[in-house]
């Protein structure tokens, strides 16, 4: 189950998604996620879920792979929208299982659970496809691009695009080392799935050990390799895609001024229309 979690993954395809400049793929990304925190209601939020998949299907990445995604946060989203049931009593009360308790749960704790919920995937859905379709040197060069007004103020930004960049490409190694340390505790007869929580506690020591050993040794001989080859992250390297934007890019520009524009308008705008209609009534 683990080796299938893709986040952090490169597939290479020959989509318009694919073929962006990496540094319109890095802007476009982190303003839609400025834009998801903007969203004031349902309308501007479904609006924002449903352009993250149109992105997915013209990417052309499986959607099998997206939800493999997801996994990772399983567990986040649950507990982030349980207590949004919990804590938020706003609305009418739907269910009140305990009398004695000040515990209920609200049309209000239901809405705020479920557009969490769905903030949150979007996010996960749209800024996988920034590493699900943009090779790890074409990352690190756009972010070297990106950052290059902080070497003003004496910024090494060359050797934080490359530590950015190789710790996003090792989460997919680690993933995989631990599904190899896992199955082979288990063929040793190791216990990892029964038992009460400090037991299965305890029986993850055997599992972090190897894989922190394993991670300094996978970083010794990256260090080595980039050592041999007279890698120095200066600004005298030579690349051999030189980026220039192009006319996909503005495109998609234009594409992400109008979502944003749309978004602003349906959280404020709307909201406002529906107080002021509440106080019609």
């Amino acid at each position: 189950m683990i080796k299938d979690i893709t986040i952090g993954q490169f597939f290479p395809g020959n989509s318009f998604i694919h073929k962006l400049d990496p540094r319109a793929k890095i802007v476009i990304t982190f303003v839609f996620i400025s834009a998801l925190f903007l969203c004031k209601n349902f309308f501007s939020l479904g609006l924002l879920f449903l352009s993250a998949l149109i992105a997915i299907a013209i990417s052309r990445i499986s959607f099998k792979v997206i939800l493999n995604g997801l996994k990772m946060i399983v567990v986040l989203v649950v507990f982030t929208g349980i207590l949004q049931l919990l804590y938020n009593d706003d609305g009418a009360v739907l269910w009140k299982p305990f009398e004695q308790l000040d515990f209920a749960v609200t049309t209000g704790g239901v809405f705020s659970s479920v557009f969490i919920i769905i903030r949150i995937v979007s996010l996960i859905l749209f800024s996988s496809l920034l590493t699900y379709t943009t090779s790890p040197t074409m990352l690190t060069d756009a972010i070297e691009r990106l950052l290059s007004p902080l070497k003003l103020f004496k910024v090494n930004v060359n050797s934080l695009a490359m530590m950015m960049t190789i710790a996003l490409r090792f989460i997919p190694t680690l993933i995989e080392e631990i599904d190899i340390i896992m199955s082979a505790q288990k063929a040793r007869g190791a216990d990892l799935e029964t038992g009460s929580l400090t037991e299965r506690a305890k029986a993850l020591v055997p599992i972090f050990i190897p894989l922190i050993v394993s991670s300094f040794r996978r970083a010794y001989e990256l260090a080595f390799a980039m050592e041999c080859r007279c890698y120095t992250g200066d600004n005298k390297r030579t690349r051999m895609k030189e980026m220039k934007l192009s006319v996909r890019d503005y495109i998609s520009f234009a594409v992400l001024i109008i979502l944003v524009a749309a978004v602003v308008g349906t959280s404020f705008f709307m909201n406002s229309s529906f107080i002021l209609f509440e106080r019609v009534i």
